[in-house]
């Protein structure tokens, strides 16, 4: 089964610094039907990096079997990690990084690098706001989390 992604977090919500994450994942099923599965987290004290880690790492882990996926996102730190083999190389230096400086979030790249294991992945940068349209429902999803301060799931045909 082949399934696209589309992560977003965003910094918007409480004065205080937190912010919203938002997933979409969409496939195919062995009919040919569309399936959608929309989800969005509230209140998160965090940086919009670790955001970006959470949106995929709920993906990942909503989906019930392995799967070839296409990870679009707009951050260039998600991202990058991966294409960059910065994991690889983290794993090989004992999670240091540059001048032996530990590696931040660990525990979010150690579960994002578990879930995505059983899964071929591709991992794909759109340009900020101006990328995908399905990128775009990613932040509105983020950003409206942001806002109401709990648990939005919406899905859509199952």
């Amino acid at each position: 089964m082949k399934v696209t992604m589309y992560t977003d977090g965003s910094a918007r919500g409480n004065p205080d610094g937190p912010g919203g994450y938002g997933t979409i994942l969409e496939y195919m099923d062995t009919r040919g039907q569309l399936h959608v599965k929309e989800m969005s987290q509230g209140y998160v004290k965090t940086t919009n990096n670790r955001m970006e880690m959470m949106a995929a790492i709920a993906g990942f882990e909503a989906l019930n079997r392995p799967c070839r996926v296409d990870v679009f996102s707009d951050s260039q730190y998600l991202i990058n990690a991966f294409n960059q083999h910065w994991i690889e190389n983290w794993v090989k230096k004992g999670w240091k990084r540059g001048k032996n400086e530990p590696v931040k979030n660990t525990d979010l790249w150690k579960r994002l690098l578990k879930a995505s294991e059983s899964h071929q992945v591709t991992w794909n940068w759109v340009k900020g706001h101006d990328g995908h349209p399905q990128n775009e429902r990613c932040d509105t999803l983020a950003t409206t989390a942001a806002d109401s301060g709990h648990l939005i799931e919406d899905e859509i045909t199952e």
